[in-house]
């Protein structure tokens, strides 16, 4: 018995003690992979030493003697502190994931190796200015020498137990392709929905679903518009229809990449003019930008120096967004529409030729191999054509081959680094249509008070009498795209007479040149118009003003359902325990999406689901062609489903309901009982269903108490898609920025999931607290508390 206890014992503490030795090893190997932070370290190629001072949120401020050596220093930093990050951004953009992670991501490889991003990236490179291709060596250099200075690599390889592969210039093109498949995939998979609703609903049906506007827009340059006018009972009855077509319960998310921005000239500042930006994506720890400063010497001036604070993005060596004392830039998505399906017809007795467009010739046959981590490789064969890869089939089986402007080289380059020696707003605008970005929104605004607004990213011509968002056939020369639109036949707008300028991914023009741009899947415009009335509810501003503007969680969009479902529920029996529960919700009704309301949960699920039953009933029909068919956002989805429960037409009331009064009731209890389940109709407030939920990317892999240590706290949050303040649990507002040029002392900066990638480190998640909370920090990097001086190399 004794021998047995003294046994256990021992194999007890042999235990505890092999598991603290685990722990040890684990705590050394991860300190030992933190990035250099002080002292001297080598970088083969500087010319001239470089200093690196970071804060007290890890912002980098970079100092030396000219761009190429920061370039480098910019290299080895992000590698140091991000190489993770980067190299997925260069493997989702090239279909490379499975590498590192298995048959976990074929599907996703599979999909993204069928664009050959890769050798398009090769083919950038082969187009690209000598002074940009220096640029691209010296970012690589720095990379890979950030990454092989560190003692040990960097904690995610660990944990996955591979190598980082060390980076090509290619790799960097492939991060802003990255960018591409992130701003425009939704819309390009959008089309081809709309095609399927095209092809089984009649004209007025289809155009009524798709309209391109409505009376929610706030555009930059306006014309009157029609609203969409309701088919009639000949073309679409949906009593007629059988009632088990109306099953479908899905709803596409009205959450799109998208981004805030706006400014106001220093007629309303009395000084330089003030730009505000907040860009909106899918939020990850840590976060997608890197606090960036920029000082080196100005080589046409001996005691001028260039001086660029912003936000760079990790494996790229450009200032995305920023000020550079002279001007400050912002971005938001276009929505236009540059991309298109294109019929293919093969050859019946050569099923390896297609019609082009000066008749037959062979398609393009490229094998790519996709290696898997502890599997067999896989060889993806892929048809290309002179217009594009051939992605999908038409809803009659054609093969679609697809043009995008992300496959042509000259739609990337490197361009956008010329804006850190611009000094005015106008040339700024000048210059935004030959960046080599997605096409974006553009608002920039100068120190001597200029504001502008114009298009960046290359626009393609269309030609010929087609249908952008329906597959057409381009084997007539006349029709497809006939090269890039001319800078200067861009949409422009200097210095307006209203002095304010705004974007928030709606239509942003009207008439022909809504025509040019096209429509992508332009946002609904409640954000862009809560934006501009609030520009013009002041005649003067200054920073704060327009913070206020960005922390802007006023509801107003969902007043009148608030109106609406009061009126419902007055209606409705009292006693009914739901009904009761939804008026009591009710009571706390303040037009705001703020944490600790429930009311503002309760509207909102409440519109969700009369917005799903009356758009799913209006393509009711579709899915007599097609049970698999799911319908795509639609920009205008509000506007129509409001018409309609103004107007209750019977021939739009799906089958399933005696009348429209029955429609809007039963909606009511349907979202009461959801809301039930989902924790109560009284007890569970906004702030409960919004909570964040941040995660590294490693987190979903590993134990719990491992990932909530990676992960963001699960902070309540304020805000909504359909305001300013957009913020869903993970997709909001990746950076907050407001700045005046030459006034950056004043400017304010904030980024959820901090700067670091480290999770010992400093700077990991540091700055998340002031994101959730809407403090302001500054726009600068504070004082250095941290140095490290990058010194030239004898040799590598």
């Amino acid at each position: 018995m004794q021998f047995t206890l003294r046994l256990a014992l021992y194999i007890f503490t042999t235990g505890l003690l092999i598991a603290g030795l685990l722990i040890l090893i684990s705590g050394s190997l991860l300190r030992a992979s933190l990035p250099q932070y002080d002292g001297e370290a080598p970088l083969f190629g500087l010319s001239a030493p470089v200093l690196i001072d970071r804060d007290t949120l890890g912002s980098v401020t970079f100092k030396g003697e000219n761009r190429l050596d920061l370039t480098l220093a910019m290299g080895y930093v992000h590698a140091q502190e991000r190489f993770f990050e980067m190299d997925l951004m260069r493997r989702q953009a090239a279909g490379e994931l499975s590498e590192l992670f298995g048959t976990a991501s074929l599907a996703h490889d599979r999909k993204a190796r069928a664009f050959r991003m890769r050798a398009r990236a090769a083919a950038v490179l082969q187009q690209l200015p000598e002074t940009q291709l220096h640029l691209l060596d010296a970012y690589r250099d720095g990379i890979n020498q950030g990454i092989t200075a560190l003692t040990v690599r960097p904690f995610p390889y660990l944990l996955t137990q591979t190598q980082p592969v060390e980076w090509r210039n290619e790799d960097s093109i492939l991060v802003i392709a990255a960018m591409f498949f992130t701003l425009n995939e939704s819309n390009i998979y959008r089309e081809l929905a709309l095609s399927s609703l095209h092809a089984a609903l009649p004209e007025t049906v289809y155009r009524f679903l798709n309209a391109p506007a409505g009376n929610w827009d706030a555009p930059l340059i306006d014309e009157p518009i029609a609203l969409p006018e309701l088919p009639s009972e000949e073309h679409i009855n949906l009593q007629t229809l059988n009632k088990k077509l109306f099953n479908d319960n899905t709803l596409a998310t009205e959450h799109s990449p998208g981004s805030n921005s706006f400014a106001v000239a220093g007629g309303l500042t009395n000084g330089p003019a003030i730009v505000a930006n907040d860009m909106h994506l899918t939020l990850r720890v840590p976060n997608l930008w890197f606090r960036t400063r920029l000082i080196y010497p100005d080589a046409t001036s001996t005691d001028q120096f260039h001086d660029i604070t912003g936000i760079s993005l990790p494996g790229v060596p450009s200032v995305v967004i920023g000020s550079n004392r002279h001007i400050a830039w912002s971005f938001t998505n276009s929505h236009g529409d540059f991309s298109d399906w294109v019929r293919i017809k093969t050859d019946a007795d050569d099923q390896t030729r297609y019609l082009g467009s000066t008749g037959w010739q062979p398609l393009q046959i490229h094998h790519e191999t996709i290696r898997i981590r502890n599997a067999a490789d896989e060889i993806l064969q892929i048809s290309e054509t002179e217009w594009g890869p051939i992605l999908a089939q038409h809803h009659d089986k054609t093969p679609l081959a697809l043009a995008w402007t992300a496959l042509h080289p000259e739609a990337i380059n490197l361009k956008l680094i010329d804006l850190e020696q611009v000094r005015s707003a106008q040339q700024a605008a000048e210059i935004a249509p030959t960046f080599g970005i997605p096409v974006q929104n553009f608002i920039v605004g100068d120190r001597h008070g200029n504001i502008s607004w114009t298009l960046a990213g290359r626009i393609p011509i269309r030609s010929g009498a087609y249908d952008p968002h329906i597959p057409a056939d381009w084997t007539t020369a006349a029709t497809g795209w006939s090269g890039w639109l001319e800078p200067g036949r861009y949409p422009l707008i200097n210095n307006p007479p209203t002095q304010r300028l705004w974007s928030a991914n709606s239509r942003p023009v009207s008439g022909n040149l809504l025509d040019l741009l096209g429509n992508g899947g332009y946002d609904l415009g409640a954000r862009a118009t809560q934006i501009r009335d609030s520009l013009f509810a002041r005649d003067r501003f200054s920073v704060a003003d327009l913070q206020a503007i960005q922390l802007d969680q006023r509801a107003l969009l969902l007043t009148r359902w608030y109106q609406l479902l009061s009126t419902v529920l007055e209606s409705a029996d009292s006693k009914l325990p739901w009904v009761a529960a939804m008026k009591s919700a009710l009571n706390d009704w303040d037009g705001q999406a703020s944490t600790n309301s429930t009311a503002y949960r309760v509207v909102r699920t409440y519109r969700h689901e009369v917005t799903k039953i009356v758009l799913n009933g209006l393509t009711a029909q579709v899915r007599q062609y097609d049970a698999a068919f799911i319908l795509p956002r639609l920009s205008q989805a509000e506007v129509i489903v409001w018409q309609l429960i103004e107007q209750q037409p019977l021939h739009l009331l799906p089958a399933l309901y005696k009348n429209w009064e029955e429609l809007l009731y039963l909606c009511a209890q349907q979202s009461a009982e959801q809301m039930q389940q989902d924790g109560g109709i009284t007890e569970t407030n906004w702030g409960e269903v919004n909570t964040a939920h941040i995660r590294h990317p490693l987190s979903q892999k590993l134990p719990l108490w491992v990932a909530r240590w990676l992960d963001m706290p699960g902070d309540p949050l304020p805000g909504d898609h359909n305001m300013p303040r957009v913020q869903s649990t993970n997709f909001g507002a990746s950076q907050r920025s407001v700045v005046a040029p030459s006034q950056e002392e004043h400017g304010y900066f904030d980024m959820p999931g901090g700067q670091s990638g480290h999770p010992l480190s400093p700077y990991y998640g540091r700055g998340h607290a002031n994101w959730v909370n809407g403090n302001l920090t500054h726009f600068l990097p504070g004082v250095a508390e941290k140095q490290l001086k990058l010194i030239a190399a004898q040799s590598k």
